[in-house]
């Protein structure tokens, strides 16, 4: 992950709201071969006695499932928006194109609960996908009891402690204000990756030019 200050989220509540945000997150590890393993599940994160945690829930017996019982330690990772920025848009035209885009990393020690903490992980992320609608078919409380015991079977829990949160928020901050502005102008108009790009940009103008 580059190490540009200019490029990072100094909020720490920003980079959790994008986390809440950007939900379906890429977690990777190594198996006992060291091979690389990754999957892509939906997580979500808590304070638990004073720590942060993602917590969320596999298929068992996979790959993955395997790998991270034999090494613990994993990298999440979480993407949202992104987009082309041409180099033709800056006040120097003659300039290198780049990406804007957003990612959060976090390396942390994984460890799989019992059934009593699948259960739970389970009813937090159905209540939490489904806006706490208690009365949704689909939470699981609301799933039919033969249902929920064959899913019990095949799925495992996970918590992982979070060791180290870090973030790229790449948004042209390393600009002067003209080529700024028009960045902004110009991802309006190129469709929702550039409109949201061009939005958080925005939300940084006063902070980045505070004359303007």
């Amino acid at each position: 992950m580059y190490k540009l200050p200019y490029h990072k989220e100094k909020n720490p509540q920003v980079v959790e709201e994008f986390i809440d945000r950007y939900p379906f997150a890429f977690i990777s590890g190594c198996n006992s071969e060291n091979k690389p393993v990754a999957t892509q599940i939906p997580v979500f994160i808590e304070e638990q006695k004073g720590k942060k945690v993602l917590r969320g829930h596999i298929m068992k017996n996979t790959d993955h499932h395997k790998a991270f019982l034999h090494n613990n330690h994993v990298l999440v990772v979480f993407t949202g928006h992104h987009t082309y920025v041409s180099g033709t848009w800056y006040n120097n035209p003659y300039t290198p194109s780049t990406w804007n885009y957003m990612s959060v990393h976090v390396t942390g020690i994984i460890r799989f609960l019992d059934d009593s903490g699948l259960i739970e992980v389970l009813q937090k992320t159905t209540l939490h996908f489904e806006n706490n609608n208690t009365d949704s078919s689909t939470i699981y409380d609301n799933l039919p009891q033969e249902y929920r015991k064959r899913l019990l079977k095949a799925i495992v829990a996970f918590e992982i402690e979070i060791i180290e949160m870090d973030n790229v928020f790449k948004l042209s901050q390393d600009r002067d204000a003209k080529s700024y502005h028009n960045i902004i102008s110009k991802l309006k108009d190129k469709g929702t990756d550039g409109q949201v790009i061009a939005d958080e940009m925005q939300k940084r103008t006063g902070e980045l030019f505070p004359e303007d």
